[in-house]
């Protein structure tokens, strides 16, 4: 027992021998990613890196949905099954529409909404609000706030996806008849 004491000792100390030889390492990375991320230039290109990411991911998606489209409107000769194709790649362009608009819309959203949240805290606070009470505060304003933005952002959303599926139905329609004027033509 008395062994397993002084292992434990040597190792702990050890431990101390190497950890403040790697401390200064990991604070100076870690400053250093603070530096970076301070910067306005690195927010602005993160969310243009970012959104970058997220209009080439969409384009791929409808080009692969166009495709989809053409390829089962070329195969299907019946004209019963004139429309469904159409409706269904308008609905999923909708969706998709939909689910840009509100990442583009959550992206502006959360800045604001973080001012706003912060602001209502410090007017809390200077009006003499203990602090315990300005953490309950702060917990109710955050619940109300998440869910209001939620709210907007799936009523701005499925706005988008409605209007967009409908504009998409009509667009995929007019194509497909222009298309059948032209081979008869």
């Amino acid at each position: 027992m008395a062994d397993m004491g002084r292992e434990e000792e040597e190792e702990e100390e050890e431990e101390e021998v190497r950890t403040p030889s790697s401390r200064p390492q990991s604070q100076a990375s870690h400053m250093l990613v603070l530096s970076i991320l301070s910067k306005r230039r690195t927010w602005v290109c993160l969310f243009i890196l970012v959104y970058a990411a997220i209009l080439s991911l969409s384009w791929n998606l409808l080009k692969t949905i166009l495709s989809w489209y053409n390829n089962s409107m070329s195969s299907s000769s019946p004209p019963s099954s004139f429309g469904w194709p159409a409706l269904y790649a308008s609905v999923l362009l909708g969706v998709v529409f939909g689910l840009l608009s509100m990442v583009a819309a959550l992206a502006v959203a959360v800045p604001a909404t973080l001012v706003t949240w912060i602001t209502i805290l410090v007017l809390l606070t200077f009006c003499g609000k203990p602090r315990r009470a300005l953490v309950v505060e702060g917990r109710k304003i955050t619940a109300e706030i998440t869910g209001f933005v939620l709210k907007i952002l799936l009523k701005e959303g499925n706005v988008v996806a409605a209007v967009c599926a409908v504009l998409g139905y009509f667009a995929l329609v007019r194509r497909r008849g222009e298309g059948d004027l032209d081979k008869l033509g």
